[in-house]
């Protein structure tokens, strides 16, 4: 008898904006060596390179690509994942009402936390990378490390706690029994 063991859960595959090409992402890492910004599209960059350039002085690597038209959220994230292994850094890609993220510095649920401010923003570009750079800038609110301590710590006493109550139990000697003389009679007689 043979097992197979062939996973269920494959990988999917990392695709690219319908109208973004392997040429295409070489010309979005070459358009971003001078500012730190590129536009498929053509779009004015002045902006946005202001905002990269804040961001950057900020101590976040920003780099801002925008692609035109509504691409849908898991191809900017690839396209995202895809100029980040080349720029290094943090990398928002803009599409008209959709953000894809990708960074080797800042965390997922930041980076997330950031991209919901920055969605739906009508084709806004820099809008919505000001909204983005906000946010990221912002000082964590919530210390997720603290967070888990605080839960791990409540759970380690939670245990010592039932651990030490039921030794307790055990070190208490048991009652004794008494048995009267009409149950040891029906003991006896059953």
């Amino acid at each position: 008898m043979t097992v197979s063991h062939t996973s269920v859960f494959t990988p999917m595959a990392a695709e690219l904006p319908p109208n973004v090409t392997e040429d295409t992402v070489t010309t979005i890492n070459a358009d971003l060596a001078d500012n730190h910004v590129a536009t498929v599209d053509g779009k004015d960059q002045t902006e946005l390179a202001a905002i990269a350039a804040d961001a950057r002085e900020h101590g976040i690597a920003l780099n801002i690509v925008v692609v035109p038209g509504n691409q849908g959220y898991e191809s900017l994230r690839d396209l995202a994942t895809e100029v980040g292994q080349t720029q290094h850094g943090t990398v928002l890609v803009l599409a008209d009402d959709w953000v894809g993220t990708y960074s080797d510095s800042v965390s997922r649920v930041r980076l997330e936390w950031a991209e919901d401010k920055a969605k739906f923003n009508g084709g806004h570009s820099v809008e919505a990378a000001r909204h983005f750079v906000d946010k990221l800038e912002q000082p964590e609110v919530v210390s997720w490390t603290t967070i888990a301590g605080v839960l791990l710590a409540g759970t380690a006493a939670a245990v010592v706690g039932l651990y030490f109550v039921k030794s307790r139990r055990r070190a208490e000697p048991a009652a004794p029994v008494s048995v009267s003389d009409s149950d040891s009679d029906r003991a006896s007689t059953a």
